[in-house]
């Protein structure tokens, strides 16, 4: 990686990226696409194979849908998600690289997932008490790929300028919501040829977690 700025904060998303997630994202995204079809909130011919899960809830908020059935459908994700927790393990290497970073940078987790959910998971893992922030979906005004979960937590580091941050993810939404907010993003064990589809243009590529030192210092 060419690029030569001190960097001072690492954001990092949490499943598949930090911890190796047990959460069963597939039948979670049916369970609310079953959800909001029930209650007439997307027809039965929505594409659902085409979304995350992310992208169908935003989707459906842009269609209108109603606070209640919001609150509904973030507590039937919740019950995934609190279980996908439960003997949840860090990806390799994680724990290492935490320890290295913590004393040099600001270190912030931002993830879809419910707050209560992502606190759980760091805590079991051990990891919690690395991070300056733990940013869930309810900081955010909307799911990434929305920069919303970044440019909160730039609110709260306003003395760190985004060009002085870099993130870390496993996913597009991760990158497209980075993108976004300003910050260089490098991708997790995903090709380039997925994020290119995506319209997210990684400064970076890992495939292990400990390679990271190599394109920030």
């Amino acid at each position: 990686m060419s690029d030569q700025t001190k960097r001072k904060g690492i954001i990092f998303d949490m499943d598949n990226t930090l911890l190796q997630s047990r959460i069963d994202f597939k039948a979670m995204k049916m369970d609310l696409f079953r959800y909001f079809v029930r209650e007439q909130v997307l027809p039965e011919e929505f594409t659902v194979e085409e979304h995350t899960t992310s992208t169908m809830i935003e989707y459906a908020r842009a269609k209108g849908l109603s606070a209640e059935h919001y609150e509904a459908a973030m507590k039937l994700a919740e019950k995934h998600e609190l279980a996908g927790m439960e003997g949840a393990g860090l990806e390799p290497g994680a724990r290492e690289l935490l320890e290295a970073l913590a004393e040099r940078y600001m270190l912030v987790v931002i993830t879809n997932n419910s707050f209560a959910a992502a606190v759980k998971a760091l805590e079991l893992t051990g990891i919690a008490g690395y991070f300056d922030l733990t940013i869930g979906r309810e900081q955010m005004s909307a799911l990434k790929p929305s920069p919303s979960g970044f440019l909160f937590a730039l609110e709260q580091f306003s003395h760190i300028p985004a060009g002085e941050w870099i993130s870390i993810g496993d996913a597009w939404i991760d990158g497209r919501a980075s993108q976004d907010a300003g910050i260089a993003f490098i991708s997790y064990r995903t090709s380039d040829d997925v994020m290119r589809a995506k319209r997210v243009a990684p400064v970076g590529r890992l495939m292990e977690l400990k390679d990271l030192h190599a394109l920030i210092e």
